[in-house]
Order: C-alpha cells, then structure tokens, then sequence
C-alpha cells in the first residue's frame, strides 16, 4: 500500500462503506464537483452501517478489540517516527467528540497521543492568523494528536453570524487545503470525521445534561442559541464539506446518533489508515545482539 494515500482499505467490504460516508469522490481535487456544497440530508445520521447487524453489545466488544489494535499500531507509529497523525473530530453540540476520544483513544498511551480541545481566540490568538494557533499544536513526529473542534471553526461560527464576507469564506477555505497539503506533504496524516447528528438526537442530550445534575457543567446557555441556528450550521458545515474534502485530507461523515457505532465506524477507519503506512519497529543495534545482563 502508498503510504501517500492511505485513505483506503484492503477490506472491499469495508472500502465500499467508506466511499459511501464520503462527502464525494476524493481521487482528484480537479473534480467537476469540486467546491460543490454536500447536502448532509443525504447523510442519515440514524444509519450504522459498519455494525453489520449485530447488536449494541457486539458492537461494544469490537470497539474494545479495535481500541487494543489502535494501542499497539499507536506504539509502533511512536518507534518508526517516518509520520504523524492528525484526527479531526468536528460537529454540532452533544455530537459526542469527547465521547469519541474516550472510547477510541482510551487505551493509547499518553506518551504518544493527546487531545486539544479548541474554544473561543484569546486576545493573543486573535492577534494572529486564525491558523497560528493549530499549527502550534499538530503532532510531532510518531505522535498522534485528536483535535476535539478544530480550525473549521473559523469557517463555521464566522459564516453562521455573518462575521465574514462570502469572498473571506472561500478565501480561508483556500487557506485551509493548502495548510493541509503542507502538513500531509511534511509527513503528517490528515483525518477528518465530522460527527453527524440529528436534530431529535441533539435535544435528548442536552435534556439529559440538564436532568442531571453531574452534567451541568457540560450546559452552556449558548447552545441553546447555537440550536436555533441548526440550518444555518447545517449549511455552513455543507459548504465546507464540498470545499474541504481533498485526496490529501478527505472528510468521513460519520453517522453519530448511536454512540456505540460512532466509536465503531472511526476505530475501523483509522485502523485501515495505520495498517496503510506499513509502519516498522526500527532495526536494533547489532552491538546488543548476544549481550546478556548480568
């Protein structure tokens, strides 16, 4: 397998049911539809379609099975250091980023992954460019780092409130494929799911935020604000998607109303995607072939 383009699977199978959460055809960023916004009402965010009909306890077992696969290639990314790893978890309130990071990441080391989890500029990132801050925190080499919200937030919350021009949006649009394409071509992997939950969804676990009494630090009034708004981010999240989705860092519209396939769908995909870099544990130094601690 190319390493350059690891965004496949060996499994046919499994790269149908890829293709399919794909926002569209990533082979070539000359694509007629290129820049076409994707309707997300396409999406169903209710399907889950890698469980192959088993049940939530299954699924639940694979998860756990796929975790321990994702530590030991995790460890072996860490020995081999030829790449890096960039997993963007982006979407809607109570999408279940942070869920997905338990679930998923848990059983990493934290030696070699960690999360960021990206709220609001401060007065000195403001000063900047929008992207002065991410690039800061992209993984080094043999790491993994998971992006819980991420530098699409400039191109969701601006557009939202109208804070930016149409002209500004496909301007930072622009500016975000080639900041990707400079990351993918110095050796870091670029992976994008956006969490697609539904409306109905989306109100039963903010009702369950406010029911309980352990989870109201998580309520933020301005999401209630936020919901009212859910076409237009709706939109904006389509408008990206159509922009965004390059063969160097293509986007999986992950369906995410069952938190169990979520988990599910993303563990599997990464999986394929590690498998891809055909990573190797570093030749060891002939000197300690016949050495033997005394």
């Amino acid at each position: 397998m190319d390493a350059s383009n690891p965004f496949s699977s060996r499994d046919a199978a499994v790269q149908k049911l890829w293709e399919q959460w794909q926002p569209r055809s990533a082979k070539s960023d000359k694509d007629k539809d290129k820049d076409k916004p994707i309707a997300l009402a396409d999406f169903d965010p209710g399907a889950k379609p890698f469980s192959n009909g088993n049940g939530k306890a299954e699924d639940k077992v694979a998860v756990e099975a796929l975790a321990e696969e994702l530590d030991a290639l995790q460890n072996l990314l860490y020995a081999d250091r030829r790449y890096k790893l960039l997993v963007v978890l982006q979407g809607t309130d109570t999408a279940g980023k942070d869920g997905t990071i338990r679930g998923v990441f848990g059983r990493m080391s934290a030696l070699g992954v960690h999360a960021v989890g990206w709220k609001a500029p401060t007065e000195a990132e403001r000063a900047h460019d929008y992207l002065w801050r991410i690039h800061q925190q992209v993984p080094a080499a043999g790491e993994i780092t998971v992006f819980n919200r991420s530098h699409y937030e400039d191109v969701l919350v601006p557009v939202v409130n109208g804070w930016i021009t149409p002209e500004q949006q496909r301007q930072r649009f622009a500016h975000i494929n080639d900041f990707e394409r400079m990351l993918s071509e110095t050796g870091t992997v670029v992976v994008k799911f956006l969490l697609h939950i539904s409306a109905d969804e989306q109100r039963m676990r903010l009702q369950e935020r406010l029911d309980d009494p352990t989870k109201h630090w998580k309520f933020d009034e301005n999401d209630m604000k936020v919901r009212t708004q859910w076409k237009d981010y709706q939109q904006a999240y389509g408008q990206l998607l159509g922009a965004t989705h390059t063969p160097w860092a293509p986007w999986t519209i992950v369906p995410a109303d069952s938190k169990t396939h979520r988990n599910l769908m993303i563990a599997t995909l990464l999986r394929e995607v590690l498998r891809n870099l055909e990573l190797r544990f570093p030749p060891g130094d002939p000197a300690l072939k016949d050495y033997k601690i005394t």
